[in-house]
């Protein structure tokens, strides 16, 4: 684990992050990787800014998300914003992509265009899975310096729902792979770019985890492994985090079971609150599993506290994530300074 002298400050966003322009966000499946990246989009977009929004993993996410038809392989906006700032999505499909790849680099729009009638597109990817991050990661970084007809930026951030923990360290550095495979030519060049685009300040790579076991252990090895790779960590959103009404000193008794019912029922008494007595031990029980959930969150926080990297908390969001829970969770976002 990492223990740089670097000074993190939980719930603010990092210092690093600010003066980046190519976010990624990854996390363990389930995290709700997909929610954040598109609220920190909204934020971003919140200040004016144009901001592109890329789907890699070809779920189409964030189609549902933002409640739009299945996204086209192109940039298509699905929000505004004031001024001239908005989201615009795009998920990246891996056939298009290749193509313009060949034609791009290597003139082969045509004979691409052949390989893709024989089905061989699939055969190459699947026969050199690197093949597909490096075609990925190539058209982000497109996207990163597309300009428009008078020279200027298409977007000021560009907001990345990449893969998930276990493979976002292999993602990011399959480039370095097949710069060093290639030896020149316009495959090494395209590399050089990608790689020293991943690797400098303007990319930030975040992740999103859950107050569990299990993604927070994911979460520790992805940061150690980032870092190794030499790529720049900015934020931990802890999503889905439950807010603590119980008293710290009483926590562990009453997730143990141990609940004064007499001095909870008079104090819903003086507030006239009058229970049925079936309903007043549904109370009891409820009140113990959360004292139960807020304990492994603890757990969990504690060992996300040994992670160098600021954390973030994110609100549970109790209905169906919709417009106006990602909106939400936006705010919370540049509460924290994004």
């Amino acid at each position: 684990m990492t223990t740089d002298a670097l000074t993190v400050q939980d719930g603010v966003w990092p210092e690093q992050a600010r003066g980046a322009r190519l976010h990624f966000v990854s996390g363990k499946g389930g995290t709700g990787k997909t929610t954040v990246a598109a609220a920190l989009a909204i934020a971003f977009a919140s200040d004016g800014k144009k901001v592109l929004l890329v789907e890699t993993e070809g779920r189409q996410g964030i189609a549902q998300l933002f409640d739009v038809p299945p996204l086209p392989p192109t940039d298509h906006q699905v929000a505004s914003a004031e001024g001239d700032g908005g989201v615009w999505a795009l998920a990246i499909d891996i056939e298009h992509a290749l193509l313009e790849y060949l034609d791009m680099f290597y003139n082969l729009g045509f004979a691409g265009r052949a390989i893709k009638k024989v089905g061989a597109i699939d055969f190459v990817t699947t026969v050199a899975p690197g093949l597909r991050d490096v075609v990925i990661t190539g058209k982000i970084k497109e996207r990163v310096i597309a300009t428009d007809k008078a020279g200027e930026l298409l977007y000021d951030v560009i907001v990345v729902d990449s893969p998930p923990t276990g493979r976002i360290g292999s993602f990011l550095d399959v480039t370095s792979a097949m710069r060093d495979l290639a030896k020149s030519g316009p495959i090494r060049s395209q590399s050089e770019g990608v790689v020293k685009l991943l690797h400098s300040p303007q990319t930030s790579v975040h992740l999103c985890t859950l107050l569990e076991a299990m993604p927070i252990q994911e979460t520790v090895e992805a940061v150690d492994d980032l870092v190794a790779k030499g790529l720049n960590v900015g934020a931990v959103f802890v999503n889905r985090v439950n807010p603590q009404y119980l008293p710290d000193d009483e926590l562990d008794e009453i997730a143990e079971g141990r609940v004064d019912a007499e001095r909870l029922r008079t104090a819903l008494d003086a507030a006239g609150l009058e229970l049925p007595d079936d309903d007043f031990a549904g109370l009891l029980t409820e009140t113990i599993d959360y004292a139960v959930r807020l304990q492994a969150q603890q757990v969990a926080q504690a060992e996300l506290d040994e992670v160098n990297a600021p954390s973030i908390d994110l609100p549970e969001i109790e209905e169906h994530v919709d417009l106006g829970a990602l909106y939400h969770l936006a705010r919370v976002m540049k509460e924290a300074g994004v």
